[in-house]
């Protein structure tokens, strides 16, 4: 669980500008304000980490230059949707990133890692696939509603859908580990306990 919620806070980090433009545009109705303001905070995540010599990922550029183009583009058009397909392009991104086989093994415990390297293969296609369907389903909204139901609909969309494929993948992977490991022969299983720190 910790290592989702780890997840969970960099997404969020990784979409605060996106997320403070909704707020302010909301609020205000000013696409200016909410388009600069959007793009200082993320100016400013990356000039802290330039600051504090940390290293700065590709997800973090990525966002910062989607915002500005679709920053750029919202203002030449007047039309705030454009901002709100960041996110889709992201979520593509990251679904790309997880169609690689294995991705998952170094969030595993060592139990994991021995017993189900292939059903942790399957549930990281899993959430390659739900970063597809994010990427479709926030499309679908911006271009069909507005802001406001945006700010409503993808919030929610993205913690509920989340939450399911990670009970679903955990459910998984600890059943079927379960159920290999007390099929192992019993000096197999005790062997195998001890070394990942299980006994």
């Amino acid at each position: 669980m910790r290592d989702f919620l780890n997840a969970a806070k960099l997404l969020l980090l990784d979409l605060a500008s996106t997320l403070l433009f909704v707020v302010v545009f909301l609020a205000t109705h000013n696409t200016y304000l909410a388009i600069g303001l959007g793009a200082a905070l993320g100016l400013a995540q990356i000039g802290t980490k330039l600051v504090r010599n940390k290293p700065i990922n590709t997800m973090e550029w990525l966002s910062l230059l989607l915002l500005i183009a679709a920053g750029t583009a919202t203002l030449l058009t007047d039309d705030p949707r454009f901002v709100l397909f960041k996110p889709s392009v992201i979520y593509a991104i990251v679904g790309v990133v997880m169609l690689k086989p294995g991705w998952m093994h170094r969030y595993l415990p060592a139990i994991a890692q021995a017993v189900v390297p292939d059903v942790a293969i399957a549930v990281g296609y899993l959430w390659a696939a739900l970063m597809f369907v994010s990427a479709a389903v926030n499309a679908y909204v911006a271009l069909t509603f507005g802001v406001a139901t945006w700010a409503l609909v993808m919030p929610a969309y993205g913690i509920i859908s989340k939450v399911v494929v990670f009970l679903v993948g955990f459910a998984t992977l600890r059943l079927i580990a379960g159920r290999r490991v007390h099929a192992m022969p019993e000096a197999v299983r005790d062997a195998l306990l001890a070394a990942t720190g299980r006994r």
